[in-house]
């Protein structure tokens, strides 16, 4: 049996980052890893799908650049073309990761790995052997999360598809139906949407993206519907039928069902965790009803020795919470002081336009008790945006009246991903509108409308009329 200080079990942004964090401690350590190093996000969610977000706007740019006085004709898109270097975007980061584990004294297990005991790991490797592994330190569980499935509407990579084929089509559909008008469901069907697809969404609730801010998901609606699309709402998809013209997805709304005619439908319900199938319940791990690990501040489970970290561990189910969960636990792992102590963790929708979130919603804190005063600024009014061409949508600064702390900022319109960092600094640290607002940001540019928002909270934002 091999012996390491470490084990991982998974490489995506959690495991891999671990193994790093754990290798830069002085650590000896394995990450096993049954696919491709990068995991979900790496190989089929968060690049491959931003890749192809990010063509799909210079599409819709050139579509309307012409309003400044650029002419451009004959925009086409070579799909096949597209999907080969989205895959060599892919490649490259995957053998960095691989390089960088490498680098920092990882050991690569490729293979199924099983927990058989708190410190041993059975893998069955790719090529048809098995070894076993031990860890004198811990183990740390990072099996990420996969496509939910509906019963009915199972895969079949052509007609009915997910998130993960969904990054690979070789031919835009003419008609796309997605189900699930969340995250995933939206970024994805507006790229098809913008590519020339005509889109459905059917959402079971009553609001498109739930949980996120109401007016910031109207203006992602708004221009899914200026652009031909349609969406379902408080709406059930009850099954479908496969024809030689396509397929006819059955929905319900009201006690009324509608039949839905398309070439291609995607399931984007949401993902569940990865937990079943690897030895946790075997050792006496604790797994709640959902399937998540149930862990505390230091990642650790209620088995001694035993860590779990990223989607498998519970909610939110991001990349980047994945990887600073990575980094606690090699911490704890190594005998340093770590915990997850983060005030708040950023959420980003990649839709046209793009929403951002970190904190609370206006909503959210009222119903905690707090008075709220909201500050928000339009794009329409920032000079920087204005010049891009880019003006849907706004800035909203969510501030505690009594002490005047930010509670909250969200962020829909033009690189709202980017934007959104310094308002997670904002939160870390504790900042206040005035902070914000007495922060010069440099003109002219989209930052800007941050100070601004700030600033309408507190009544004196200079370039809109303060209400």
């Amino acid at each position: 049996m091999d012996q390491f200080d470490a084990i991982v079990l998974g490489g995506g942004p959690g495991g891999y980052v671990c193994a790093i964090r754990l290798g830069q401690l002085g650590l000896k350590v394995a990450c096993i890893e049954e696919e491709e190093y990068g995991g979900v996000c790496l190989n089929w969610g968060c690049i491959p799908s931003k890749a192809l977000i990010a063509n799909a706007h210079f599409v819709e740019k050139a579509r309307h650049i012409a309003d400044a006085g650029i002419s451009v004709s004959g925009v086409h898109v070579d799909v096949d073309k597209m999907q080969d270097w989205k895959g060599g975007v892919v490649k490259k980061m995957t053998n960095g990761v691989r390089s960088l584990l490498k680098a920092n004294h990882g050991e690569m297990i490729e293979g199924r790995g099983k927990l058989i005991d708190p410190k041993t790991i059975e893998v069955a490797l790719k090529t048809g052997e098995t070894r076993r592994v031990s860890a004198t330190k811990g183990i740390v569980i990072a099996t990420g999360s996969a496509t939910i499935q509906v019963p009915g509407f199972e895969f079949d990579g052509k007609s009915v598809i997910g998130a993960r084929e969904a990054v690979s089509l070789r031919e835009i559909p003419k008609r796309l139906v997605v189900i699930g008008g969340g995250v995933i469901g939206l970024e994805l069907g507006m790229v098809y949407q913008t590519f020339g697809a005509d889109l459905t969404v059917v959402e079971l609730t009553p609001s498109l993206l739930p949980g996120v801010d109401p007016e910031c998901v109207k203006v992602v609606e708004k221009k899914l519907l200026a652009r031909g699309g349609k969406v379902l709402k408080n709406t059930r998809a009850e099954r479908l039928e496969k024809t030689d013209a396509g397929v006819t997805v059955i929905v319900s709304a009201e006690g009324k069902e509608q039949r839905v005619e398309c070439d291609v439908v995607l399931v984007a319900v949401g993902m569940k965790p990865r937990s079943r199938g690897v030895g946790l319940e075997e050792v006496g791990v604790e797994v709640d009803a959902r399937g998540f690990v149930k862990t505390n501040e230091f990642c650790e489970t209620n088995v001694k020795g035993v860590y779990a970290i990223g989607d498998v561990s519970g909610q939110p189910m991001l990349a980047h919470k994945a990887s600073k969960e990575g980094e606690v636990a090699a911490e704890v792992i190594a005998g340093k002081h770590a915990g997850k102590d983060w005030v708040t963790i950023p959420g980003i929708i990649f839709t046209d336009p793009e929403i951002a979130t970190v904190g609370l919603t206006d909503e959210q804190a009222k119903a905690q008790g707090y008075t709220v005063k909201v500050g928000k600024f339009p794009f329409a009014a920032l000079g920087r945006a204005v010049s891009i061409g880019e003006t849907d949508g706004f800035v909203k600064v969510v501030t505690d009246t009594a002490s005047g702390r930010v509670l909250g900022i969200h962020i829909v319109g033009p690189s709202a991903s980017d934007l959104i960092s310094e308002a997670a600094l904002a939160l870390e640290t504790v900042a206040t509108a005035e902070d914000m607002a007495l922060t010069i940001h440099p003109h002219p540019t989209l930052g800007e409308a941050l100070m601004e928002a700030a600033a309408a909270s507190l009544g004196h934002a200079i370039h809109i009329v303060n209400r």
